[in-house]
């Protein structure tokens, strides 16, 4: 059988191919950049570069959550700084004080002369699209984009063969229990490589495969409908030590409660499914070889307000997990840029299904012929 080949190794440095991925397809799909419940009242935001462009998230005075782009409409100035914070009742620019609802909407702008008139519905901030699904916040910069329900269903039926399996363990109905950051030395796409793949797991994640054995086979079930991952016969709960006792999710049925299941929803929001918690990573590009990963740790909010609650010996199987991702990524990184990787690499037959990214990213990026041509 003919393997199929990666993306050229420039893809995974080039100033220029990173630009045109911002703007074609971070720009374009809908970008998971948060938490619904990191907002929890209003003038609370959080700001996200994205497609060439600073998006400002606010959730409202009527509750909603909206989100802007975050320029001021008179001179240019950026409005928000921090990555989150609280904006009070108006977000209100700091140059020249020109101020704006939560909604958008141009409240004031001191010292208008007595003969100039400002289009105060004309002048409110840019909206930017945003859909909140599972309590995720996300946003799109196209001008009319298709409903998000429309990206995210047709991946959950691929890797599920129905939404009901996964609708059961209740995404939205979870709060975070333990969020790490990381930031790591590659390409976002190596990351997003890495993680659909468990060829690596053997070599790479020894605790892991502890829990998970069938992963040192090397094979990943994210290219298997409906399949999903048995724990090892001798351990009770998905822990570092492999103790058990935390309660299943409510939804959930017998035949789910002893099953990993992993997978991507396009392009940047890694899901890790368990029977007692729910992993989140959040990706995003930062530079032509850098990226950030933010990754909760999602329990019942019953479980989190027990007395006692500690999740350190759930949270440390993935902590360690993700560090030694991040370690192969980078040392991946580090062969990009030689002439023996100009042409690419290859995907064996256990990371065959990773060709779907691949053939994902040269569709949003531009017609596979000229790019891979150097257009």
């Amino acid at each position: 059988m003919a393997f199929e080949t990666t993306l050229p190794g420039r893809w995974f440095y080039d100033p220029a191919i990173y630009e045109r991925e911002q703007e074609r397809l971070f720009g374009r799909m809908w970008t998971y950049v948060g938490r619904a419940d990191a907002l929890p009242h209003p003038g609370d935001f959080l700001t996200v570069d994205l497609g060439g462009e600073n998006v400002l998230v606010v959730r409202g005075k009527d509750g909603a959550v909206r989100a802007f782009l975050n320029v001021c409409r008179h001179r240019g100035a950026r409005l928000c700084l921090e990555p989150c914070g609280t904006a009070g009742a108006v977000i209100q620019c700091p140059y020249h004080a020109w101020s704006y609802g939560l909604d958008g909407r141009l409240l004031g702008a001191p010292n208008i002369g007595p003969g100039e008139r400002l289009d105060r519905d004309g002048l409110g901030l840019h909206p930017v699209a945003l859909e909140e699904w599972e309590g995720l916040l996300w946003v799109t910069l196209a001008e009319d984009p298709a409903p998000l329900a429309a990206q995210l269903e047709p991946p959950l039926v691929d890797r599920f063969g129905e939404l009901a399996k996964f609708a059961r363990y209740g995404i939205g109905g979870l709060a975070v229990g333990r969020s790490i950051s990381y930031d790591v030395a590659a390409n976002w796409k190596l990351v997003v490589e890495n993680f659909m793949e468990c060829y690596h797991c053997a070599p790479v994640h020894p605790e892991l495969t502890r829990l998970l054995p069938e992963f040192r086979n090397g094979t990943s079930y994210q290219g298997i409908v409906g399949q999903g991952t048995a724990f090892a016969g001798d351990i009770d709960g998905f822990t570092l030590s492999g103790a058990g006792g935390r309660a299943t999710l409510p939804g959930l049925l017998p035949t789910d409660e002893r099953l990993y299941y992993g997978f991507v929803l396009w392009p940047n929001l890694f899901v890790n499914l368990l029977p007692d918690h729910v992993i989140l990573h959040r990706l995003l590009p930062t530079g032509p070889e850098t990226c950030s990963v933010v990754c909760d740790w999602l329990f019942t909010p019953e479980e989190i307000a027990r007395p006692g609650f500690d999740p350190t010996d759930t949270v440390e199987v993935f902590d360690i997990t993700n560090k030694q991702d991040w370690e192969v990524c980078e040392r991946t990184q580090l062969g990009m840029r030689s002439r023996a990787y100009k042409d690419g690499g290859f995907y064996v037959t256990n990371e065959q299904h990773i060709a779907g990214f691949r053939d994902l990213v040269l569709a949003k990026v531009g017609e596979p012929a000229a790019v891979l041509a150097g257009d």
